[in-house]
């Protein structure tokens, strides 16, 4: 075993209850996983750390089973393409480089933004991404040219006309499914717009909603985006109608849908909270799941057996069906 880890393993013998409420598996790690990934297949993982490390772990174990060059410099964020071959990652000197998952080797790297890259995300064909910076703008490139297609295009264009004080960092991007809209989230702590719905073929601001927008998250079909930041907030794309989830005291900083899409997962940074969501009635599953430290990342398992969270030196591993058995919710919220 590697010994830069730890597993704390709970006993399968625990009374059913526990498993609700106590992690199924507890990894303690010397590097902070501020991203994690999982690969195609369900048995491996790609953790991005405070480090600035990108590592390959085993699902089951959590023991480190590669560590990918670690001269490319200081790694923000990383994001798994749809045919599951290559990751894109945000640099904090700005650029956005293409790694191929065999070697662990970079095989493009992009420059455009002045700043770090925070946010990227794919569409869901693969020949574009779409990044986010600190410098306040969000670029969209072609993957086979490594050309900028669209922007740098400068978010929150109203506060600088009104000249408002605040960040301006681009912290959240999303693709839609069909890759007509994009949208993104700042970090904004003012009442000036967090969330705006961008066109990707003219770059046009289609919509604009106000408050903090640090994470986002759109479902397979389209018709709907969530976004996690002040609350947890559903759109019905088709309208833009929103509908807050159920009682959320926490600021939000990650958010992940389960693989069947039902199930939605949240993290408090502040609360050391994880939370499971019902997406068909936007009620809590069971009760806020508790780190030892501030929860940074959460990711479901390729079958969506396994929520994966990373706090402060460790990696936590729980059981959904466990957590949905407990909390009295039908089993088959489970099932595709």
């Amino acid at each position: 075993m590697n010994p830069e880890s730890k597993i704390i393993q709970h006993p399968a013998s625990e009374k059913q209850e526990k498993l609700a409420t106590i992690p199924y598996r507890k990894i303690k790690v010397s590097n902070t996983a501020g991203h994690i990934l999982h690969l195609p297949g369900g048995q491996r993982m790609i953790t991005c750390s405070w480090d600035y490390s990108i590592r390959v772990r085993d699902l089951e174990t959590g023991t480190q089973l590669e560590e990918w060059d670690k001269d490319r410099g200081v790694i923000l964020t990383i994001a798994l393409s749809p045919d599951g071959k290559k990751i894109a990652s945000g640099s904090l000197d700005g650029a956005v480089k293409l790694w191929n998952i065999d070697t662990g080797k970079v095989i493009e790297s992009w420059t455009g933004h002045t700043m770090g890259v925070r946010c990227v995300s794919w569409s869901s064909d693969g020949g574009r991404v779409v990044s986010g910076s600190d410098d306040g703008t969000f670029s969209v490139w072609d993957v086979e040219s490594g050309k900028i297609i669209l922007g740098p295009i400068m978010v929150r264009r109203e506060d600088i006309k009104l000249k408002l004080p605040g960040r301006r960092g681009v912290c959240a991007v999303c693709y839609s499914p069909d890759a007509k809209m994009i949208a993104t989230g700042t970090s904004n702590w003012d009442e000036a717009d967090g969330l705006e719905i961008w066109d990707t073929n003219s770059g046009e601001l289609l919509k604009a909603f106000k408050g903090v927008c640090l994470c986002l998250a759109w479902t397979s079909d389209g018709k709907t985006l969530i976004a996690g930041g002040s609350s947890i907030t559903k759109f019905d794309t088709a309208t833009w109608t929103v509908v807050d989830f159920g009682e959320n005291r926490d600021y939000v900083n990650t958010i992940s849908l389960s693989p069947n899409e039902r199930i939605l997962a949240s993290t408090s940074f502040f609360g050391k909270t994880a939370q499971l969501w019902n997406l068909e009635t936007n009620q809590p599953i069971g009760t806020p799941l508790h780190h030892q430290r501030e929860v940074i990342c959460a990711t479901f398992s390729a079958g969506g057996k396994f929520l994966v969270t990373g706090c402060q030196g460790h990696i936590y591993t729980w059981d959904v069906s466990a957590i949905v058995k407990e909390a009295g919710i039908p089993s088959d919220i489970l099932q595709k």
